[in-house]
Protein backbone atom coordinates (compact mmCIF):
# COMPACT_ATOMS: atom_id res chain seq x y z
CA UNK A 1 0.00 0.00 0.00
CA UNK A 2 1.41 3.37 -1.28
CA UNK A 3 1.66 6.02 1.65
CA UNK A 4 -1.25 8.06 0.36
CA UNK A 5 -2.86 4.92 0.17
CA UNK A 6 -2.67 4.23 3.64
CA UNK A 7 -3.11 7.71 5.00
CA UNK A 8 -6.69 7.29 3.13
CA UNK A 9 -7.36 4.49 4.81
CA UNK A 10 -6.08 5.89 8.17
CA UNK A 11 -8.59 8.42 8.03
CA UNK A 12 -11.61 6.72 7.12
CA UNK A 13 -10.90 4.02 9.87
CA UNK A 14 -10.75 6.62 12.25
CA UNK A 15 -14.11 8.13 11.14
CA UNK A 16 -15.61 4.86 11.54
CA UNK A 17 -14.26 4.59 15.22
CA UNK A 18 -15.38 8.38 16.00
CA UNK A 19 -18.59 7.81 14.13
CA UNK A 20 -20.23 4.56 13.69
CA UNK A 21 -22.40 2.87 16.35
CA UNK A 22 -24.40 -0.08 16.41
CA UNK A 23 -27.76 0.42 15.44
CA UNK A 24 -26.67 3.47 13.03
CA UNK A 25 -27.91 3.99 9.49
CA UNK A 26 -24.85 4.50 7.71
CA UNK A 27 -24.19 6.37 4.47
CA UNK A 28 -21.33 4.82 2.57
CA UNK A 29 -19.33 7.23 0.34
CA UNK A 30 -17.19 6.68 -3.13
CA UNK A 31 -14.27 6.15 -3.73
CA UNK A 32 -10.90 5.69 -3.18
CA UNK A 33 -10.82 7.25 0.88
CA UNK A 34 -14.53 6.15 1.65
CA UNK A 35 -14.51 2.68 0.11
CA UNK A 36 -11.91 1.89 3.48
CA UNK A 37 -14.92 2.83 5.68
CA UNK A 38 -17.02 0.34 4.06
CA UNK A 39 -14.27 -2.40 4.61
CA UNK A 40 -14.06 -1.19 7.79
CA UNK A 41 -17.56 -1.30 8.61
CA UNK A 42 -18.07 -4.47 7.01
CA UNK A 43 -15.20 -6.31 9.29
CA UNK A 44 -16.43 -4.75 12.22
CA UNK A 45 -19.64 -6.49 11.59
CA UNK A 46 -17.60 -9.70 10.95
CA UNK A 47 -16.40 -9.83 14.67
CA UNK A 48 -19.94 -9.04 16.01
CA UNK A 49 -18.24 -5.47 16.92
CA UNK A 50 -20.81 -3.51 15.69
CA UNK A 51 -24.42 -4.87 14.91
CA UNK A 52 -27.88 -4.09 13.34
CA UNK A 53 -25.63 -1.72 10.97
CA UNK A 54 -27.86 -0.38 7.38
CA UNK A 55 -26.11 1.02 4.72
CA UNK A 56 -27.11 3.69 2.40
CA UNK A 57 -24.59 3.40 -0.68
CA UNK A 58 -24.07 6.32 -2.99
CA UNK A 59 -23.07 4.62 -6.20
CA UNK A 60 -23.91 1.23 -7.53
CA UNK A 61 -19.34 0.74 -7.59
CA UNK A 62 -20.02 1.25 -3.34
CA UNK A 63 -23.44 -1.32 -3.03
CA UNK A 64 -21.42 -4.05 -4.56
CA UNK A 65 -18.59 -3.40 -2.16
CA UNK A 66 -20.59 -2.94 0.81
CA UNK A 67 -22.62 -6.36 -0.38
CA UNK A 68 -18.90 -7.73 -0.81
CA UNK A 69 -18.08 -7.60 2.66
CA UNK A 70 -21.78 -8.30 4.61
CA UNK A 71 -23.16 -4.91 4.93
CA UNK A 72 -26.96 -5.09 4.59
CA UNK A 73 -28.25 -2.16 2.28
CA UNK A 74 -31.34 0.04 2.58
CA UNK A 75 -34.00 0.19 -0.34
CA UNK A 76 -34.02 2.68 -2.50
CA UNK A 77 -37.73 3.10 -1.73
CA UNK A 78 -38.37 3.88 1.87
CA UNK A 79 -37.47 7.25 3.47
CA UNK A 80 -34.20 7.33 4.72
CA UNK A 81 -33.17 8.76 8.14
CA UNK A 82 -29.49 8.41 7.86
CA UNK A 83 -27.27 8.41 11.47
CA UNK A 84 -24.15 9.27 9.95
CA UNK A 85 -22.23 9.04 6.16
CA UNK A 86 -19.04 8.94 6.11
CA UNK A 87 -17.20 10.17 2.55
CA UNK A 88 -14.66 11.81 0.86
CA UNK A 89 -13.83 14.79 -0.91
CA UNK A 90 -11.66 16.20 -4.08
CA UNK A 91 -10.86 19.62 -2.24
CA UNK A 92 -12.13 21.13 1.19
CA UNK A 93 -11.57 24.84 2.22
CA UNK A 94 -11.16 25.79 5.86
CA UNK A 95 -14.88 26.15 6.21
CA UNK A 96 -15.46 22.45 5.51
CA UNK A 97 -17.27 23.54 2.30
CA UNK A 98 -16.08 21.22 -0.59
CA UNK A 99 -15.63 20.00 -4.34
CA UNK A 100 -16.73 16.54 -5.25
CA UNK A 101 -17.92 14.40 -8.12
CA UNK A 102 -14.49 12.89 -9.32
CA UNK A 103 -15.60 9.33 -9.34
CA UNK A 104 -18.59 11.03 -10.91
CA UNK A 105 -21.17 10.15 -8.28
CA UNK A 106 -21.93 13.62 -7.11
CA UNK A 107 -25.63 13.35 -7.61
CA UNK A 108 -26.73 10.50 -5.00
CA UNK A 109 -23.59 12.17 -2.78
CA UNK A 110 -25.49 15.28 -2.27
CA UNK A 111 -28.83 13.20 -1.92
CA UNK A 112 -27.23 11.41 1.00
CA UNK A 113 -25.31 14.23 2.32
CA UNK A 114 -28.82 16.35 2.61
CA UNK A 115 -30.32 13.21 4.53
CA UNK A 116 -27.33 12.52 7.08
CA UNK A 117 -27.75 14.24 10.60
CA UNK A 118 -24.18 14.16 10.79
CA UNK A 119 -21.92 14.43 7.45
CA UNK A 120 -18.08 13.36 7.84
CA UNK A 121 -15.16 14.11 5.18
CA UNK A 122 -12.62 12.12 4.55
CA UNK A 123 -9.12 13.30 3.06
CA UNK A 124 -5.49 12.84 3.16
CA UNK A 125 -4.00 16.36 3.67
CA UNK A 126 -3.46 17.28 -0.20
CA UNK A 127 -7.18 17.78 -0.61
CA UNK A 128 -6.98 20.93 1.45
CA UNK A 129 -6.41 24.37 0.06
CA UNK A 130 -7.93 28.19 0.97
CA UNK A 131 -10.11 28.54 -1.95
CA UNK A 132 -11.97 26.17 -4.01
CA UNK A 133 -11.05 25.61 -7.47
CA UNK A 134 -7.89 25.86 -6.89
CA UNK A 135 -6.90 22.63 -6.84
CA UNK A 136 -9.51 20.96 -8.77
CA UNK A 137 -12.39 21.60 -11.41
CA UNK A 138 -15.65 21.43 -10.43
CA UNK A 139 -17.72 18.31 -11.74
CA UNK A 140 -20.89 19.37 -13.12
CA UNK A 141 -23.74 16.23 -13.78
CA UNK A 142 -25.87 17.32 -16.44
CA UNK A 143 -28.50 15.59 -18.71
CA UNK A 144 -27.53 14.81 -22.01
CA UNK A 145 -30.92 16.35 -23.82
CA UNK A 146 -29.31 20.20 -25.19
CA UNK A 147 -25.82 19.20 -23.56
CA UNK A 148 -24.06 21.86 -25.59
CA UNK A 149 -26.54 24.46 -24.94
CA UNK A 150 -25.72 23.46 -21.24
CA UNK A 151 -22.38 23.67 -21.87
CA UNK A 152 -22.60 26.92 -23.08
CA UNK A 153 -23.87 28.69 -20.37
CA UNK A 154 -21.69 27.24 -17.77
CA UNK A 155 -19.03 28.54 -20.00
CA UNK A 156 -20.68 32.02 -19.97
CA UNK A 157 -20.30 31.40 -16.04
CA UNK A 158 -16.59 31.58 -16.59
CA UNK A 159 -15.36 28.31 -16.73
CA UNK A 160 -13.14 26.17 -19.08
CA UNK A 161 -15.37 23.42 -19.48
CA UNK A 162 -14.51 19.92 -20.62
CA UNK A 163 -16.99 16.74 -21.30
CA UNK A 164 -15.02 14.12 -18.81
CA UNK A 165 -14.29 10.99 -21.18
CA UNK A 166 -12.63 7.45 -19.63
CA UNK A 167 -8.91 6.86 -20.66
CA UNK A 168 -10.36 4.98 -23.87
CA UNK A 169 -11.62 7.78 -24.71
CA UNK A 170 -15.89 7.26 -24.01
CA UNK A 171 -18.07 9.26 -22.66
CA UNK A 172 -18.09 9.08 -19.01
CA UNK A 173 -22.13 8.47 -17.62
CA UNK A 174 -23.00 8.20 -14.37
CA UNK A 175 -25.08 6.04 -12.18
CA UNK A 176 -28.23 7.66 -13.26
CA UNK A 177 -27.02 7.58 -16.76
CA UNK A 178 -26.16 11.66 -17.01
CA UNK A 179 -22.80 12.80 -18.28
CA UNK A 180 -20.19 15.41 -16.09
CA UNK A 181 -19.00 18.50 -17.54
CA UNK A 182 -15.75 19.24 -15.80
CA UNK A 183 -15.48 22.87 -15.33
CA UNK A 184 -12.21 24.97 -14.56
CA UNK A 185 -13.16 28.24 -12.84
CA UNK A 186 -10.09 28.91 -11.18
CA UNK A 187 -10.01 29.63 -7.54
CA UNK A 188 -13.88 30.56 -6.71
CA UNK A 189 -14.47 33.90 -5.14
CA UNK A 190 -18.28 33.44 -4.42
CA UNK A 191 -19.29 30.16 -3.64
CA UNK A 192 -23.25 30.46 -2.87
CA UNK A 193 -23.55 32.43 -6.13
CA UNK A 194 -22.07 30.17 -8.21
CA UNK A 195 -24.13 27.44 -6.84
CA UNK A 196 -26.72 29.23 -7.28
CA UNK A 197 -26.69 29.97 -11.21
CA UNK A 198 -25.69 26.55 -11.51
CA UNK A 199 -28.83 25.12 -9.79
CA UNK A 200 -30.79 27.98 -11.69
CA UNK A 201 -30.22 25.77 -15.27
CA UNK A 202 -32.86 23.05 -16.44
CA UNK A 203 -29.76 20.93 -17.82
CA UNK A 204 -27.94 20.29 -14.88
CA UNK A 205 -28.48 17.47 -12.54
CA UNK A 206 -26.55 18.23 -9.89
CA UNK A 207 -23.28 20.47 -9.31
CA UNK A 208 -19.94 19.14 -6.87
CA UNK A 209 -20.46 22.04 -4.63
CA UNK A 210 -21.60 20.24 -1.10
CA UNK A 211 -21.84 24.21 1.22
CA UNK A 212 -22.84 23.80 4.63
CA UNK A 213 -22.74 19.80 4.60
CA UNK A 214 -20.25 19.03 6.16
CA UNK A 215 -19.69 18.75 9.96
CA UNK A 216 -16.25 17.03 10.91
CA UNK A 217 -13.08 16.87 8.51
CA UNK A 218 -11.25 14.02 9.00
CA UNK A 219 -7.56 14.72 7.74
CA UNK A 220 -4.51 12.24 7.49
CA UNK A 221 -1.07 13.67 6.93
CA UNK A 222 2.85 12.64 7.73
CA UNK A 223 2.32 14.14 10.89
CA UNK A 224 -0.94 11.88 12.40
CA UNK A 225 -4.69 12.62 11.95
CA UNK A 226 -6.23 15.70 12.75
CA UNK A 227 -10.37 15.66 13.70
CA UNK A 228 -11.51 19.52 12.52
CA UNK A 229 -15.27 20.56 13.30
CA UNK A 230 -17.26 23.01 11.02
CA UNK A 231 -16.38 26.66 12.34
CA UNK A 232 -18.92 28.36 13.85
CA UNK A 233 -18.28 31.58 12.57
CA UNK A 234 -18.23 32.09 8.94
CA UNK A 235 -14.80 32.21 7.47
CA UNK A 236 -12.89 30.64 10.69
CA UNK A 237 -10.24 28.20 9.90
Amino acid sequence: MTDVAELKRAAAERAVADYVRSGMVVGLGTGSTAIFATRRIGALLADRTLEGIAGVPTAIETADEARKVGIPLLADDVPWVIDVTIDGADEVDPRLDVIKGGGGALLREKLVAQSSATEVIVVDDSKRSDRLGTLFPLPVEVVPFGLATTQRAIEELGATVGLRRSKDGDVVHTDQGNVVLDCHFGPIEDLAALAESLTAHAGVAEHGLFLGLADVLIVAGESGIEVVPRPSVPGAS
